[in-house]
């Protein structure tokens, strides 16, 4: 699978829907940054032309981003976006939405695994 800046939802679908059963079927919506992309909902694709206000916001910056959209229809509902990024440039965004009011929120955290004693070690000798 290759995908460009200029890959269409029907492209990048196969893609997003792995993501979509990874996250045991929470809603997943992904687009490159030329053309709008695709969302999934309990396992089916409900739209090929999407975009939505932080899937935008991580194109634009690169960055990763945890927010509750104010427009949209995940409004009021937190997502989850990264940027997928190639030899320096932001060519699509992946995000996951969070309809668990917080719980898949609350056990990313959880299970975040605490630094190694190495890196910890190797932080304090640079300090």
């Amino acid at each position: 699978m290759r995908i460009t800046p200029s890959s269409t939802g029907k492209e990048i679908e196969s893609l997003a829907l792995t993501i979509h059963k990874l996250v045991n079927e929470l809603p997943v919506t992904m687009r490159t940054r030329n053309f709008k992309g695709i969302r999934l909902e309990d396992g089916i694709v409900v739209e090929y032309d999407y975009t939505g206000p932080i899937l935008e916001k991580v194109l634009h910056n690169g960055e990763k981003c945890s927010e509750t959209p104010e427009n949209g229809p995940y409004k009021g509902i937190p997502v989850f976006v990264v940027p997928l990024i190639e030899n320096d440039e932001v060519i699509a965004a992946i995000g996951v939405v969070d309809v668990t009011k917080g719980i898949y929120s609350d056990l990313m955290e959880i299970t975040k695994r605490p630094p190694s004693r190495e890196k910890n070690m190797l932080k304090e000798e640079n300090l």
